[in-house]
């Protein structure tokens, strides 16, 4: 069975955002026209408290500085998605009728979550992995934002749980911190067996 997971696209991931992916947006339309074609939906949201560990402003340096952690090294973001705030909300836009489950993530305040299935410790799983082997899921389809980050490590955590991925190329965009980012995670994806496809080609 084959399942859709539609990666944070939220208001502070698209165009006015806190943290604005380039063009965020764009890949609603061709989430939207996915609408029934999937057995399975789940949706993710970043779901940070206030003053969470990898905010900038947490530790009083500007957003895109990094530090380091027991996790590895950490991007520093511009306050972003705070629980119950309207930019962790899901744009209006975005067709929530097919989505059977919404995973929040990134909830800890101590660490990071960019994947689906952990936080970046991979010490705390979600849960999403036994959510969609319990529905007999074995293929994976991901949209969503950003290429180079939660859907990148969303991505490769799902390949390590043994599903089929798919990453629909004109569904998701990218960040590029730093530079060149896509394009190197576009590729390790690749050679580590992830196959690329358009929303058509569904």
């Amino acid at each position: 069975m084959d399942a859709l997971i539609i990666v944070d696209v939220q208001n502070d991931f698209c165009s006015g955002g806190a943290l604005a992916v380039p063009e965020g947006e764009k890949v609603i339309p061709p989430l939207n026209r996915l609408k029934g074609r999937f057995p399975v939906t789940v949706a993710t949201q970043d779901w940070h408290p206030r003053g969470h560990f990898s905010f900038a402003s947490t530790h009083g340096k500007n957003p895109g500085e990094t530090i380091e952690t027991a996790s590895g090294l950490q991007v520093l973001w511009p306050d972003h998605c705070v629980q119950g705030s309207a930019g962790a909300e899901f744009p209006p836009d975005l067709d929530l009728s097919p989505v059977n489950m919404i995973i929040r993530k990134g909830m800890n305040p101590l660490i990071d979550s960019y994947s689906a299935f952990y936080d970046n410790d991979h010490a705390s799983p979600t849960g999403l992995t036994g959510y969609l082997r319990g529905l007999g899921v074995s293929r994976l389809y991901f949209g969503g934002l950003a290429t180079d980050y939660c859907v990148f490590f969303s991505a490769l955590d799902s390949l390590a749980e043994g599903f089929e991925v798919i990453v629909l190329t004109d569904a998701v965009r990218g960040v590029d911190i730093p530079a060149g980012n896509i394009e190197k995670s576009l590729q390790i994806m690749t050679d580590r067996g992830i196959r690329l496809a358009v929303s058509r080609e569904v």
